[in-house]
């Protein structure tokens, strides 16, 4: 009994202290999981903010994820299943935990960006889980953002169960709160394309390109994406980055 106490007191304060975990997911031990401290009101943990382990399943929406002996479901959309690694690859994956009285389900991306453009979805009303799951199936994170800007509710709309009016609420509610850094060139949402720039003289210049991309004709993805592909610095002029993107949309 003195061995018990003695273990579930080093969990309760030391563990808790260095991991930033509360009671009531550090008695069990150094859990595979990130998870913040509970709410100043004494509720029991906001969230887990992320899983990691071994890559076990990969199915048509779902992760399975192994962390502590146990495989974990978790729900993510079509944007990260195109970017997993193969089976067996430790994932890292940050996650949304949703508790309702008849179920508990994880919502996973595989950076904080993109979680938090989740999360910006689930507090616009008539958005939950699944339906923003859609619209980031539908269009890729960076994508939704630079709907959002340009007010394209017509490309929100194509996601499964959205219809004009929502994606108009979701323009309205989201366009003030999206990050220009975090759709750019550099920007950590897009950091897996390896380019410099982003804010600043370069997301200044970037967002020109896209304007007079635009205005050539092309629609607002295409103009996005070809922008994300030049290596957009401080130096360059929207003339300078709209050349460049226009390079890639020859090919």
């Amino acid at each position: 009994m003195e061995r018990e106490r003695k273990t579930e007191y080093l969990f309760d304060d030391t563990l808790a202290k260095a991991e930033g975990v509360c009671y009531d997911c550090s008695k069990y031990g150094q859990s595979p999981f990130g998870i913040r401290k509970r709410e100043k009101d004494g509720s029991k943990c906001r969230m887990i903010s992320y899983v990691r382990g071994p890559l076990v399943e990969i199915e048509e929406d779902v992760v399975v994820v192994e962390a502590g002996g146990i495989g974990y479901n978790i729900h993510v959309p079509l944007s990260v299943l195109e970017e997993l690694p193969r089976i067996g690859t430790e994932v890292r994956i940050y996650t949304y935990f949703q508790v309702r009285e008849d179920a508990m389900s994880l919502y996973g991306f595989l950076n904080r960006q993109d979680l938090s453009m989740f999360r910006q979805l689930i507090g616009v009303n008539g958005i939950g889980p699944k339906a923003a799951l859609g619209i980031l199936s539908t269009l890729r994170p960076d994508d939704l953002r630079l709907a959002i800007l340009s007010g394209d509710a017509k490309a929100i709309s194509r996601a499964p169960g959205v219809g004009a009016k929502t994606a108009q609420r979701v323009i309205l509610d989201l366009k003030d709160k999206v990050n220009l850094e975090d759709m750019l060139p550099g920007g950590d949402a897009g950091a897996s394309s390896g380019n410099a720039g982003g804010a600043g003289m370069a997301g200044s210049a970037a967002m020109e390109a896209i304007s007079a991309l635009a205005a050539l004709g092309y629609s607002n993805m295409e103009a996005s994406k070809a922008v994300r592909q030049v290596a957009v610095t401080d130096e360059m002029t929207p003339e300078d980055v709209l050349k460049a993107a226009l390079k890639h949309l020859a090919f």
